[in-house]
């Protein structure tokens, strides 16, 4: 039994996707970063910024060596639809998460920024694995 969790837990899809989870989540704090701490943005304006790059990174590494070898435009496009309508779900949830840090909590614009990226990972990989890039 403990040998299967772990094989589940380690497969080679769930590594992948933590391997670009990360970077995906390298390129979203970057993009804060340099929008919000850089060019002085406000943090909410600078988290859809973020978001933007994040998520067209995100979609390319997940379609090519995460999820997804649909070919099919039709299916590509439809497969498309749902992962960008998905994802704006993340990005309400980042956006009321980091009112609620900044704002409520008085965490700093980074860290709050850095802390809301492991939620958002999370359920992003949720969504993709059962309602985007179903086998």
């Amino acid at each position: 039994m403990f040998k299967s969790i772990c094989k589940k837990l380690f497969s080679k899809e769930i590594i992948l996707y933590l391997v670009f989870g990360v970077l995906t989540t390298l390129v979203d704090t970057v993009v804060f970063y340099i929008s919000n701490y850089t060019l002085n943005i406000h943090y909410v304006i600078s988290t859809c910024l973020a978001w933007i790059f994040a998520v067209l990174f995100a979609y390319v590494t997940n379609k090519l060596f995460v999820f997804s070898a649909i070919k099919n435009k039709q299916n590509i496009f439809k497969e498309m639809f749902y992962f960008f309508s998905l994802r704006l779900v993340s990005l309400l949830l980042s956006i009321i998460f980091m009112v609620l840090m900044v704002n409520v909590f008085s965490i700093n614009e980074l860290l709050s920024k850095i802390l809301v990226n492991f939620l958002v990972v999370i359920s992003n990989y949720f969504f993709s694995k059962i309602f985007i890039f179903k086998s």
